[in-house]
């Protein structure tokens, strides 16, 4: 889970904002730049979101708005942030500077819906980085801190549709996270319980309907849909919205290509994947590689050539939290290759390597179906 995915905690707050008294919001110069920042943000164009963070800035020292923007900001500039410990460090220390002047806030008035909101922010700024970083536990230990603030949003659905994206993503995860890290489930009893089906329900609502949470709630249902259901022919047109909004953002418009390739519309796919290599991240040539050898693969049926292009995948380096995955479908497709081949015992091997590295339930029900 990305911070920049929790950049949706900054629009929680607009919304939030909207129905009651508030002091940013009725700045409407304040509210432009927050909106200005975070699309210039999603689109990739950092030294325009710099200059309306600094705004922000100059215009509310004693509020931590600008720096929640500031670590969104890190957080997709530095894409993955967990490999980058200068820009961790930062991180953590900008996140923790919004913390205390949240705090501040709190003090005040312990009913102070933005300082509420803001110390929702952080600790769930800090659940996502442990998470990426392979720590659980301390992800569910913020997680907790954070969720008294986030009941309130349970109450506003009705009044604002963007709560519909929380509430139906707190629905899902809190019944799915525990089942794919049984090692989290003793500590899960704090939390209410949740409704899979319900939670798939209300984010489907907020891709349609939310205002500002819109393009994360497209985002993270379309990987769900993919990861947890299978169901990749859903998602291709939530990331088709994502794309041709903010084609420049690679983590998009590697999602956005492989909902293609899963749902097996190759045609489509295959303009999508060559726009990867147009991309700089450091995450794109594993993905570039394994894509193109599943169009290899499964629309030109060309093994040999296909071998090549997984092969490639798989000496680019990867990383857990956004690729990893596709060094299991580089894998996968090695051992199709391979069973084609009547080499049991190395397609046994790479689908063994799938079911090391893999989590999308499709791609362990492959692994596991083959004797």
């Amino acid at each position: 889970m990305s911070i920049f995915q929790n950049a949706i905690l900054v629009l929680i707050w607009l919304c939030l904002s909207l129905n009651v008294q508030a002091q940013v919001i009725q700045d409407p110069v304040a509210q432009q730049l927050i909106l200005k920042a975070l699309d210039d943000i999603y689109s990739m164009e950092f030294p325009q979101a710099d200059a309306q963070i600094r705004q922000l800035q100059a215009r509310y020292p004693q509020h931590p708005v600008a720096l929640i923007l500031r670590a969104t900001q890190l957080d997709i500039q530095n894409l993955p942030l967990a490999e980058n410990k200068a820009a961790t460090a930062q991180f953590i220390q900008v996140v923790n500077q919004a913390m205390e002047l949240s705090k501040r806030m709190i003090d005040k008035n312990e009913d102070d819906p933005e300082a509420v909101f803001f110390m929702l922010t952080c600790h769930s700024y800090m659940a996502s980085l442990y998470h990426n970083q392979g720590e659980s536990l301390k992800a569910v230990s913020e997680s907790k801190r954070a969720y008294s603030f986030l009941r309130d949003g349970f109450k506003l659905m009705d009044k604002n549709p963007d709560f519909y994206f929380t509430s139906g993503l707190y629905n899902y995860y809190v019944e799915r996270y525990p089942i794919d890290h049984p090692i989290v489930r003793p500590f899960m009893f704090f939390f209410a319980d949740g409704d899979i089906a319900l939670g798939i329900k209300q984010m489907d609502v907020a891709t349609h309907k939310a205002m500002f949470m819109r393009p994360v709630a497209n985002y993270y249902l379309s990987h769900i849909l993919m990861k947890h259901e299978s169901n990749p022919t859903r998602a291709v047109g939530y990331m088709k919205y994502l794309v041709d909004k903010y084609p420049n953002n690679p983590l998009f418009a590697m999602t956005y290509a492989e909902a293609l390739l899963l749902a097996g519309r190759y045609v489509e796919a295959r303009p999508a994947v060559q726009r990867l290599k147009q991309m700089p991240n450091k995450l794109v040539p594993l993905a570039f590689n394994t894509f193109s050898g599943m169009l290899a693969e499964l629309a030109d049926k060309n093994d040999r050539e296909a071998a090549e292009f997984y092969q490639t995948a798989l000496k680019q380096p990867s990383n857990e939290a956004y690729t990893q995955e596709y060094q299991a479908f580089a894998y996968a497709g090695l051992a199709r290759i391979a069973a084609r081949s009547d080499n049991r015992n190395q397609a046994k091997m790479y689908y063994k390597k799938v079911l090391a590295v893999g989590e999308y339930k499709s791609l362990i029900r492959e692994a596991k179906a083959y004797k």
